[in-house]
């Protein structure tokens, strides 16, 4: 048995432990994720911000967001995130660098939200390659380091006497208009199906009580079936 048929096994064993109305929310919730968007941070001090965006991230079906802290070591808020850091999967960052060489490896271009000469604009903006939105600090926003190595940049229009956007709310609402736009597109934008099947496998993972003891007799079984 190949490692991907054992952890599907896993999961429908581990989901007989789970009701019937959670295994259909995960399916309903994971035919909206996608991976062709995700979303960075940088260096965001206020910890309730961070907190918030990894609420975006789960309410708009963004599945990853990438936590670049250089400057500030942060937890997350949970009384914000309500529960999100369950369903979103935050990865953690030393440096802008680091993060920059993960993506780009990923094959993601990196997209500065900044009021950067020549910036698209949520309704122009092209849709169609895999792309991280990158978010900077309240005050000073992003670093040189990622607008320097930007594929492009996006901006919300402002015609108001304030000039900036709370990041958390900027980050909500291009996440709410590009995954409206990109689930009305024929791009293929959702997760394959062994994509899902590992998600289910890790959420019901998160939804189980001692499960480390069930998963353990579990593939103890598997090993004396193996025998």
């Amino acid at each position: 048995m190949d490692e991907m048929s054992k952890r599907t096994d896993l999961l429908h064993y581990l989901e007989s432990f789970i009701t019937q109305e959670r295994k259909d929310k995960f399916n309903t919730v994971l035919n909206n994720r996608t991976y062709h968007f995700t979303v960075a941070i940088e260096d965001v001090y206020q910890m309730h911000n961070t907190s918030a965006v990894m609420r975006s991230c789960d309410v708009f079906g963004i599945q990853d967001l990438h936590v670049i802290e250089q400057k500030f070591a942060k937890t997350i808020d949970g009384e914000i995130a309500l529960g999100a850091q369950k369903w979103v999967d935050v990865h953690r960052y030393s440096s802008s660098k680091a993060c920059l060489q993960s993506l780009k490896e990923k094959g993601y271009q990196i997209i500065a939200t900044s009021p950067h000469e020549g910036s698209s604009t949520l309704e122009d903006y092209d849709i169609s390659p895999k792309s991280v939105l990158f978010f900077g600090t309240e005050k000073e926003g992003l670093s040189d380091a990622i607008l320097k190595k930007a594929d492009g940049y996006l901006t919300i229009p402002m015609v108001g006497f304030s000039e900036s956007l709370n990041i958390s709310v900027a980050a909500a609402i291009i996440m709410q208009q590009l995954t409206q736009r990109l689930r009305s597109s024929p791009i293929k934008w959702q997760l394959s199906e062994e994509e899902k099947i590992l998600k289910r496998l890790d959420w019901a993972r998160k939804s189980i009580k001692d499960i480390h003891r069930i998963e353990a007799r579990w593939w103890d079984e598997l090993a004396k079936f193996e025998l």
